[in-house]
């Protein structure tokens, strides 16, 4: 058991920029599949040039313009909404530690 916590701590639980990008990749494949577009016809309607949509659903490579483009086409730019908001929790709990030293 310890050389699992040990493995856990030398390598991280959290997930590496690389691992997010190549998942965001394989999502974004299978959803334009679902959708029933080809590359192609995804670069067409989003803007997003046909180097860019495959070297991105090789690689995980891509401008977060261009991923936001082709997930518009997606129906899926909503996802997005929620990256990189505060977390309203941790500043309500802030407010009361601030509240109770002023008592």
């Amino acid at each position: 058991m310890s050389n699992i916590l040990a493995n856990m701590t030398k390598f991280g639980v959290e997930k590496k920029p690389f691992d997010v990008l190549k998942e965001l990749a394989e999502k974004h494949k299978l959803l334009r599949k679902q959708t029933g577009l080809s590359q192609s016809e995804l670069a067409k309607r989003s803007g997003v040039s046909l180097g860019s949509i495959k070297r991105f659903e090789l690689t995980g490579q891509i401008s977060l313009e261009s991923l936001l483009k082709s997930v518009q086409i997606l129906n899926r730019i909503g996802d997005f909404e929620l990256i990189l908001n505060s977390d309203d929790n941790l500043k309500n709990i802030d407010k009361l530690f601030s509240d109770r030293t002023k008592i």
